[in-house]
């Protein structure tokens, strides 16, 4: 049977990882509703959540599932061990039901392997979670199964011999990443299309990052075309390739919504002349030195010292042209009741949960500075 169910109008997918909140960190309900109205009357239909997406998968009931027929959209979620967590067996193995009571979904379209890197991929093995999502299929509690990635090359070319079944890859890719060999999303991508598994474009705008560039690739965006969003350039960019299912976009407002649809609705891939843009961009982010974060804060988890890593890399990239009373103030406040850079204790726990693979040890060092 095709993984593609025959509902899908738009690459776009909505990721729900981002979505909006209010001054109490709660999600905005009402305002994702008007975003999953949007997206269906512009013809989209997948939806991507996950176990370990803090509220996500509530708000999706409440918005989506509770106000809209089941079969008139696809849902996706997720099985998550971090690297070097305590999760067990059993409470890997009980994420579905937990999911599916969140949700209301009855079923996922879609069910995957949830962030497979160097540091987890063993585990999901020792715990038989492959066996374990192909039962669930068969029982009818997802309808395809497949799984997101953040490793190397080889790792994926393993696992999909060892997993020949195996549906559909979900993979980081967007134009920053592009040869970025900690990411690797063109091999990965290359390796997908080899083994006839269809992507899922996770992290087109890397984590928000090209949606609001360094001002090179400003300049650089602005002079190609000064009338269209710096996000478009990156999610046209992963939408011009072939053997997609969907790319991610992971909206935090209606605003952002009715961007993401004002291009891909009648999608257009990029011209010749646009592909020599990015290539120019691609070229000023490699000479830049910002830390490639997309605050994920998937390091933050098991932190012993409960380090702000994301928000510290944030106000060190902003730092550049910034006063110095202005930083020191950023810094004071992302690190108020919490801990420093300099209370690092170098355990690595962090660097083996980072999907982007940064030397987090060694850059919360450099950020030291900042106090």
């Amino acid at each position: 049977m095709s993984i593609f169910t025959g509902k899908e109008k738009l690459k776009l997918g909505f990721g729900l990882m981002r979505l909006p909140r209010r001054e109490d960190e709660s999600i905005d309900i009402e305002e994702t509703s008007k975003m999953v109205d949007a997206f269906i009357e512009a013809g989209g239909t997948y939806f991507d959540t996950a176990f370990v997406y803090e509220g996500s998968e509530e708000a999706i009931r409440q918005a989506l599932v509770e106000r809209y027929p089941r079969d008139n959209y696809t849902l996706a979620s997720k099985c998550m061990i971090m690297p070097n967590s305590s999760t067990t067996m059993e409470e890997a193995k009980k994420e579905i039901e937990i999911s599916l009571e969140r949700t209301g979904a009855k079923y996922f379209d879609y069910y995957l392997i949830h962030a497979i890197q160097r540091g987890n991929y063993q585990k999901y093995e020792e715990y038989g979670i492959w066996d374990y999502v192909k039962e669930l299929k068969e029982k009818g509690l997802t309808k395809h199964y497949g799984f997101s990635f953040h490793g190397d090359p080889e790792l994926l070319e393993e696992l999909l011999q060892k997993h020949p079944d195996v549906e559909f890859v979900q993979l980081q890719i967007n134009y920053a990443d592009w040869e970025n060999p900690g990411v690797a999303s063109k091999i990965n991508y290359e390796t997908c299309k080899k083994h006839n598994k269809p992507v899922v474009v996770m992290e087109p705008v890397k984590g928000g990052i090209l949606a609001d560039p360094i001002d090179s690739v400003k300049e650089i965006l602005q002079q190609a075309n000064p009338n269209v969003s710096y996000a478009s350039w990156a999610l046209r960019y992963v939408a011009s390739l072939d053997n997609l299912l969907a790319v991610l976009s992971g909206m935090s407002s209606l605003k952002q919504m009715e961007d993401n649809l004002s291009f891909m609705k009648d999608f257009k891939p990029l011209t010749e002349e646009e592909y020599k843009t990015i290539q120019k961009a691609q070229a000023a982010i490699d000479a830049d030195k910002a830390i490639a974060c997309t605050a994920c804060h998937y390091c933050t988890k098991g932190c012993p010292m409960n380090i702000p890593i994301p928000e510290i890399f944030n106000v060190e990239n902003r730092k550049k042209g910034s006063p110095e009373f202005r930083t020191k103030r950023e810094y004071t406040i992302v690190t108020q009741d919490k801990g420093k850079a300099s209370d690092c204790i170098m355990c690595g726990q962090c660097e083996n949960a980072c999907p982007q693979h940064l030397p987090i040890i060694s850059l919360l060092e450099q950020c030291r500075t900042l106090e």
